[in-house]
């Protein structure tokens, strides 16, 4: 759920405590306008850090969508190799999974 909320900036400087709270659910943030304009966005900083991780991968993976796509059809064609296959290969010697079940007592 995201939700927006479009405040003057003079209303927002009465309230910025309130907001910067209220900012602290997830896709919460408030758009602040000045003569009905808008001018700047308050959202937490955990928000505003997921922002620009993602376009950090969106700049790196301009193609992501396809590479996606490519990958879940060659899933589904059983054209890839696990991880622990690939470990193997490099020597490299993996431990057991543990049983992550309870035993009953």
């Amino acid at each position: 759920m995201s939700t927006k909320t479009t405040i003057p900036i003079s209303e927002a400087r009465k309230k910025i405590f309130q907001l910067t709270k209220e900012v602290q659910r997830p896709s919460v943030f408030y758009t602040l306008t000045d003569k009905g304009r808008p001018k700047a966005v308050i959202m937490s900083a955990q928000d505003f850090e997921s922002w620009q991780e993602t376009l950090e991968i969106m700049n790196v993976f301009p193609n992501w969508k396809k590479d996606i796509e490519k990958a879940r059809e060659d899933y589904k064609k059983d054209r890839t190799i696990s991880l622990e296959k690939i470990a193997a290969k490099e020597g490299f010697v993996l431990q057991k999974k543990a049983n992550r079940r309870p035993k009953h007592v």
